[in-house]
């Protein structure tokens, strides 16, 4: 009977639960007690709100200890006062170390400093004697108004909040069961250490960025995620709410002094530089017109003039418009299809006599030095080079297969660097190092970075601002932004001048190959732009015959130019030398008063000066 009553009152509570639906409700009786849940409650309360009620927290502890003190050993004043020098030192020492800007370090000198001289008062005459009490109240409030305000604790508090809901953002984003192991607030944004759960990757992660962003509320492309190297089960969120890249980066100088050296070419966004080895490492730079890729080649070429030990030669098949502003450090610059295909033909030249060379001594790698200069063939839209140069291509491609051992570098710019774009060879394949600035399709990722990039998180396809670039290197296997300094004109002109009169000449052996496997007859049909090297001393003590006459050549232009000077390129065909050989010279003569600069690129000399 008493089965079935029971039965009875379940079933009509689940028609009344179904027709009215259910309502919590609190019961009292004598066995409640409500102290645990009210100590309970109170702990929460405190607990959550911490950072507000830290000021009264260290009033309540600063009337504790003196107490304390004042009651058992009233004469440690000394050593509370040691203590609070102490700690003043070290957070003036340990600034940098532990991220304060100026105006941080000293609030918080400021408050040890008050903290520890109102505690050792009061732990000489007591914590409640006139006047602490008053001192306490006026002092806590001057001190805690610019703790409540700081923009830092607010954002740690933000974040700490944020993240206290952590399951249920995982839950709705695809990602249950990892939960949030340590979390950063910096000057940018937070950084948080998550651990995923048992058979989640980082990749699962990156394909929930949109999901992450929105659950976080953070902006759209805020988020960043990294693998960690030495744990695939974790990841690094990174959110960024200031954008660290919103303005341009200026180029203080070159970094390197030389091609052994890693190049550095910008700012991560956490503000360490970008630095990659371009030394036996063949390069592409990737991304649409207005990207910044102009901006990166004037980068790379700012740090590879202050190297003594590389040549640098251009192929810009746009007449010269993005490289010329640098053809007085350029041993070589081909503007036209026909003086493209001569130079890389020659380069190839170059790299066989170099083989040659390497195996007759018994060595496998050209070390670069000053005297035997490495070879960088920087080609600015590599499309070009592909439509209206198809024979320069397979040099190209010749290039990058062999090239590394013996120092001859490819560092090519292209929008799109699709197979057509490529010129169906194996130059893309060979790219060791790949920047991608911003692509307008997703696909394009994998075109510039590799198979397989996009679906782990390189999204250069989200760069939002001319200068942002993704990185891919063999020290650069982490999706992580950076952006490129900014050379304006001015710097391209300064830099180019005074690098211009240092830059080295090609070692004997490199500058005698292209003449020798050129055909007999075909040496000087082109000038001196397409065969500068064809008159280079073995040496660099200029005894062969070949330099006193280009010596001669060149005076002999100077002593009878116009009055409004002659310009480079007539002194280079007069003399069939190198760019970096004739600026040597002008510089030469003109610190010794013999000739002048009538204007930008135009010399003349002296006819009275013997």
């Amino acid at each position: 009977m008493r089965r079935s009553t029971s039965r009875y009152r379940i079933r009509r509570n689940a028609r009344q639960v179904r027709r009215y639906g259910a309502e919590p409700i609190v019961l009292l009786s004598d066995d409640l007690d409500l102290a645990p849940l009210l100590i309970t409650a109170i702990g929460r309360v405190l607990w959550r709100y911490r950072s507000e009620l830290a000021p009264f927290l260290t009033a309540a502890l600063m009337v504790g200890t003196a107490v304390l003190l004042h009651g058992n050993a009233p004469n440690r004043w000394v050593t509370v006062l040691a203590v609070t020098a102490a700690a003043v030192g070290a957070v003036v020492v340990l600034r940098r170390w532990l991220d304060l800007r100026p105006i941080e370090a000293a609030y918080a000198a400021t408050v040890l400093a008050l903290v520890g001289g109102w505690t050792g008062a009061a732990t000489v005459i007591g914590p409640f004697t006139p006047p602490l009490p008053l001192a306490l109240a006026i002092g806590g409030v001057v001190v805690a108004v610019p703790w409540w305000a700081h923009r830092r604790r607010r954002a740690r508090v933000r974040v700490e909040r944020k993240l206290a809901a952590w399951p249920d953002i995982a839950h709705a984003v695809g990602l249950a069961g990892s939960r949030v192991q340590s979390a950063l607030v910096d000057l940018w944004g937070y950084r948080v250490r998550v651990a995923l759960a048992r058979g989640q990757t980082v990749e699962d992660a990156v394909a929930k960025i949109p999901a992450l962003e929105s659950a976080l509320g953070a902006r759209r492309g805020a988020a960043r995620i990294q693998p960690v190297p030495e744990r695939a089960d974790r990841m690094e969120l990174r959110v960024i709410e200031t954008d660290p890249h919103a303005d341009a980066i200026g180029w203080t100088g070159p970094s390197i002094t030389s091609i052994a050296e890693p190049v550095t070419l910008g700012l991560f966004e956490d503000a360490t530089p970008v630095r990659v080895s371009l030394l036996r490492r063949h390069a592409l730079v990737g991304g649409v017109a207005g990207a910044g890729k102009s901006g990166a080649i004037n980068v790379i070429l700012g740090e590879l003039t202050a190297c003594p030990d590389v040549i640098i030669w251009g192929i810009d098949l746009k007449r010269g418009m993005e490289l010329l502003p640098w053809a007085s450090c350029l041993d070589r610059l081909a503007t036209t299809p026909q003086e493209a295909e001569r130079l890389l033909r020659d380069a190839i030249a170059i790299l066989e006599a170099r083989a040659d060379a390497l195996a007759g001594d018994g060595l496998r790698v050209w070390e670069p030095n000053p005297d035997a200069p490495a070879l960088i063939i920087l080609i600015d839209e590599y499309a070009e080079l592909v439509d209206e140069a198809p024979e320069a291509v397979r040099h190209a491609d010749s290039i990058a297969r062999r090239g590394r051992a013996v120092a001859v570098t490819l560092v090519a710019a292209t929008q799109r660097p699709s197979q057509k774009a490529m010129g169906h060879g194996a130059v893309r394949s060979q790219m060791d190092v790949r920047l991608s600035f911003r692509v307008r399709e997703q696909r394009d990722v994998d075109l510039i970075l590799g198979q397989g990039m996009l679906k782990s998180g390189w999204h250069s396809h989200t760069l939002n601002a001319p200068g942002k670039f993704l990185l891919s290197a063999p020290e650069h296997d982490i999706p992580r932004r950076a952006r490129t300094y900014l050379i304006d004109d001015h710097q391209v002109q300064r830099t180019a001048s005074t690098h211009a009169p240092h830059r080295p000449l090609l070692d004997p052996i490199s500058a005698t190959a292209p003449q020798a496997a050129r055909p007999h007859g075909h040496g000087h049909e082109h000038g001196s732009e397409a065969d500068p090297q064809q008159a280079r001393e073995p040496d660099r003590n200029g005894r062969h015959s070949a330099v006193q006459d280009a010596e001669n050549a060149l005076w002999e232009a100077l002593w009878r130019a116009p009055s409004e000077g002659i310009s480079i390129d007539e002194l280079l065909r007069v003399t069939a030398m190198s760019r970096p050989w004739l600026y040597k010279r002008l510089k030469e003569h003109s610190d010794a008063g013999r000739i002048s600069q009538v204007s930008r690129g135009r010399w003349r000399g002296y006819p009275t000066v013997n």
